[in-house]
């Protein structure tokens, strides 16, 4: 459908108005930040004093490293247990079992309705008090259990709704040659629903990324603490900021480069595979002659 069926396409006079209107919001938004800028160097925190800290060894091997050491911990381990819960739970939502599908249903929508700072608090609270949890490994227990009820629970939706938007013809291919309803979920369409659902299970891999910075909260030190412990002696808060701010930019950037190679392969493989069923000739059908 082409664009012009939606609307109509702006004539000259709008086409300048729209040009004048990004010229001034550009404008504004320079101004903006020229002036903020401007209120940071003049109470000097632009000052090579506050910076260089993050220009030498110690800096990075006791405090900023040690950090980025932690978050990856604590978001690799989530990451994994996040996939495991949705995929077991997105099955269970997709159980012809009624009673199976309702419980399934349950706790997906309860710890997707749960805030992650709440949940980490309580577990936090829970594990000190009630099991034989080592102390030192209790923020990190609270912060990965968090991350994968939240998480996981938003991948058994995305496993859910990846499977409703396949088109009906590949349960129907799956029982034509003697598979269950349960055998076809496993093994046509869960796996076709993983790969169309891939930007949306990156940009969830991102959120856990970003959210074990929350567990500063509970006192697991993770890249944030160790940024805000080195502010504290040199008084260099914004640039510690700034640098950790950078560093979770950079680990989302190389997540989203490695999710559209990834992307790119699994397409690549599946047009190979159409391409090679598509040149099988079927048996007792004759070639086509020219």
């Amino acid at each position: 459908m082409s664009q012009s069926v939606l609307f109509d396409a702006p004539g000259p006079r709008a086409r300048r108005r729209i040009l004048l209107g990004n010229i001034l919001g550009t404008l504004f938004i320079l101004a903006l930040l020229a002036l903020v800028v401007k209120g940071l160097a003049d109470k000097g925190q632009f000052e090579a004093a506050k910076w260089t800290p993050f220009l030498e060894a110690d800096t990075w091997q006791y405090n900023m490293l040690p950090g980025l050491l932690a978050t990856l911990q604590a978001a690799g381990v989530a990451i994994v247990t996040s996939i495991a819960f949705g995929l077991i739970f997105g099955l269970g939502r997709l159980s012809s079992v009624r009673a199976i599908s309702w419980v399934a249903g349950l706790v997906v929508e309860f710890f997707r309705a749960v805030p992650v700072l709440l949940m980490m608090i309580f577990f936090y609270q829970f594990l000190s008090k009630s099991t034989p949890v080592p102390p030192a490994d209790v923020p990190f227990v609270a912060v990965v259990l968090a991350l994968t009820l939240y998480n996981g629970s938003v991948i058994a939706e995305l496993v859910r709704s990846g499977v409703f938007g396949l088109p009906k013809g590949q349960r129907e291919a799956g029982l034509a040659i003697g598979l269950t309803r349960s055998q076809s979920l496993r093994v046509i369409e869960v796996p076709q629903a993983l790969v169309a659902m891939l930007p949306a299970l990156l940009s969830q891999f991102v959120v856990i990324l970003k959210d074990s910075a929350l567990g500063a909260f509970i006192g697991y030190s993770e890249l944030l603490v160790f940024a805000r412990r080195l502010a504290a002696g040199d008084g260099n808060i914004l640039p510690a900021l700034l640098v950790t701010a950078a560093i979770f930019i950079i680990l989302n950037m190389i997540l989203t480069f490695a999710a559209q190679r990834l992307s790119r392969r699994l397409g690549a493989r599946a047009g190979t595979l159409l391409r090679t069923e598509d040149a099988i000739e079927p048996e007792g059908v004759p070639a086509p002659t020219r």
